[in-house]
């Protein structure tokens, strides 16, 4: 089992210690000598200010902030929690995850949806409406620059002729690329095109809100680990060769005062064998000192007993 961190912007407005190079500097480098194999940043480059006042959070640009940490790091593996792929022309996609791959030493995981924030698309010029449709073509596209020369693609909205995409990846024989969303659809582009399924715990209301399927439980999560299973062999791909990332919520909150590392490994033991190969955990963000303690206190007491 791993586990990965989103760098801690949880709020409206957030901690500003966070956003400096130093904070960012600080928490990759506490989640990488803690034990954690993965760290990225969210994504939400025009957000309403309904929605931030509703709970919603700011955000960095995500590949800039995981080329910065990328620069402080070594072994930590830079995983976008995630990028909304209908946002941008793929190819733009595909360029800057190629650069952080090659600049970070193969480290990059382009974890991708279809997105949710309706105002979010139009601020950003982009049909809501179409957003499955365009996460399609993205991910046909992204791979084909990452790996062929020479490329013709008609897009939606883009008519592609002979284009040749170099420096290409380090990864062989790309990047990996996690697909999120608790839907059969999702289930079914991870099948197609992706080496990685992204699941969200969500209750009936939450999944409403981000137009997804609700996902509430293990046995839920289970089902849909045995259908991804089923689709990939359909692929002909090996169903166990691919991962699940997951939230875990026993134990609480790492970093509060009523955290409880055994609940937690055993929820984890639970989750692990549901099939789950990564843990998302969830670090406070109120303050840079308490984020780097809830860091440092979790490689400890969890990651460093399994």
């Amino acid at each position: 089992m791993q586990f990965a961190i989103t760098h801690p912007m949880h709020s409206h407005p957030y901690n500003p210690e966070l956003v400096t190079g130093t904070g960012i500097a600080q928490v990759a480098q506490a989640a990488e000598k803690a034990g954690f194999g993965g760290f990225g940043f969210t994504d939400h480059p025009a957000p309403t200010q309904r929605w931030l006042e509703a709970g919603g959070h700011d955000a960095l640009d995500p590949f800039v902030a995981m080329g910065f940490a990328a620069a402080h790091t070594s072994t930590l593996r830079l995983i976008p929690n995630i990028v909304v792929l209908p946002y941008r022309n793929p190819f733009v996609v595909a360029k800057a995850g190629a650069t952080l791959d090659l600049v970070s030493g193969g480290r990059f995981t382009l974890a991708v949806g279809v997105g949710y924030l309706k105002r979010e698309f139009t601020a950003l010029g982009v049909d809501f409406d179409e957003r499955a449709e365009l996460f399609e073509e993205s991910l046909q596209v992204i791979r084909d620059a990452w790996t062929t020369d020479d490329i013709t693609f008609e897009g939606k909205h883009f008519s592609a002729k002979g284009i040749t995409a170099h420096p290409r990846p380090v990864s062989t024989p790309h990047p990996p690329i996690w697909v999120g969303g608790n839907t059969s659809a999702a289930r079914a582009r991870v099948a197609r095109y992706a080496q990685g399924w992204c699941p969200f715990r969500a209750p009936a209301v939450l999944a409403q809100t981000a137009r997804t399927a609700a996902l509430e439980t293990v046995e839920h999560l289970t089902a849909g680990i045995d259908d991804l299973r089923r689709r990939l062999e359909g692929a002909g791909r090996d169903p166990f060769d691919i991962d699940i990332t997951f939230t875990n919520d026993a134990g609480g909150s790492p970093g509060a005062a009523d955290f409880n590392a055994d609940e937690f490994l055993s929820g984890a033991g639970e989750l692990e064998k549901a099939g789950v190969t990564w843990i998302q955990v969830t670090v406070p963000g109120d303050s840079l000192a308490h984020t780097l303690e809830a860091i440092e206190e979790f490689g400890g007491s969890v990651i460093g007993r399994q």
